[in-house]
């Protein structure tokens, strides 16, 4: 199965198979998976494409149809009221990490130091397995851990 072209979400399409994959997954543009039940997926996607959560693939050799979930993974989600989540935004953005960014939270992939910094701006921080769709943008600047 190689997929190639990338289509809006649309909740009519006959889905033949569902790929969940995380947030950094859904940012390679090259890539093979194997599915639950053993099938090999290529992704052969213009360079530079991040799915999202619903995006519709098309396989090149039988036209069959793949809808890209975000998979669940550890993240933090951060709650605060909405100054102190703009102030958490301001510095996460400082450090060029993936962040969702939503009215009520923030969200992150775990990270000590981060979480340390998080909790003396006096956010509250769950930990949780939770599908993560971070801005676009940030994985232009990955810094290594």
């Amino acid at each position: 199965m190689i997929l190639t072209q990338r289509k809006p979400a649309n909740a009519d399409a006959v889905v033949s198979l569902t790929l969940a994959l995380t947030a950094e997954e859904r940012t390679r543009s090259r890539h093979r998976f194997e599915t639950e039940d053993g099938q090999v997926v290529f992704l052969r996607l213009p360079r530079g494409t991040v799915l999202q959560d619903g995006d519709i693939l098309h396989d090149e050799s039988d036209g069959s149809v793949i809808r890209i979930v975000a998979k669940p993974e550890p993240v933090l989600t951060v709650f605060a009221s909405s100054l102190l989540l703009m102030r958490a935004a301001y510095h996460l953005g400082n450090r060029h990490v993936p962040v969702e960014i939503t009215p009520s939270y923030l969200r992150l992939s775990p990270d000590a130091v981060l979480h340390t910094m998080l909790a003396q701006l006096g956010l509250e921080i769950t930990e949780e397995i939770a599908p993560f769709q971070p801005e676009l943008g940030a994985y232009g600047h990955h810094h290594p851990h």
